[in-house]
């Protein structure tokens, strides 16, 4: 069933969803490299598209966004309002249900980036790698590994490609990055290629 049509301010230019943790109790670096992430894609023009948050990593990337003049869209849904507190100064869509988040942060979206965060971010990339691996799309999706944070991840993919369960090749399914620096540098070639292939 298709989704209701939501409004939405119209944006030029590229777009690229973050996934990441809304919690409030972590380390002061995931915080920092957040705030730094959301000002850096601002700096590179990109609308930053989000889970609509305004605590954890979420509400740091998007302030760190906003406060550099960039354009942020938070979609979030009714339920977690009340839990992840709606950042009120940027444009936020309020929708129905976690999979309607979802659909419209891929509609939304040229690229992700996967920084850390819990069960819910990793809910979210796995959906997103397995629409991938069934070439549902070819979005490219980047990993924020500070500090090795995704390597237990990515061993588990090792696992389960040595096991036959998944083809090798979906090991290319991402890119690996171990700092914002590296991120932005690999949005900025990911966007030269779409240019170039275009």
């Amino acid at each position: 069933m298709p989704l209701s049509p939501v409004p939405i301010a119209p944006f030029d230019g590229p777009s690229v969803c973050l996934f990441c943790g809304a919690s409030e109790a972590v380390r002061a670096d995931y915080h920092q490299a957040a705030g730094e992430f959301g000002a850096g894609v601002a700096q590179a023009g990109w609308r930053l598209v989000y889970g609509g948050g305004g605590v954890g990593l979420m509400g740091s990337a998007a302030r760190g966004a906003h406060d550099a003049g960039g354009r942020v869209l938070g979609i979030m849904p009714a339920f977690l309002r009340s839990r992840e507190r709606l950042f009120d100064e940027v444009e936020t869509v309020v929708v129905t249900s976690m999979h309607e988040r979802k659909q419209l942060m891929y509609d939304q979206s040229d690229v992700f980036v996967v920084a850390p965060g819990g069960v819910g971010t990793l809910e979210e990339v796995v959906e997103l790698l397995s629409w991938k691996r069934l070439d549902l799309h070819a979005k490219p999706v980047i990993f924020l590994n500070i500090d090795g944070f995704w390597d237990g991840f990515f061993a588990l993919m090792r696992h389960s490609v040595a096991e036959g369960m998944t083809p090798a090749g979906f090991m290319d399914a991402w890119i690996v990055r171990d700092d914002v620096a590296g991120v932005l540098d690999a949005l900025t070639e990911t966007r030269d290629t779409a240019a170039l292939a275009t």
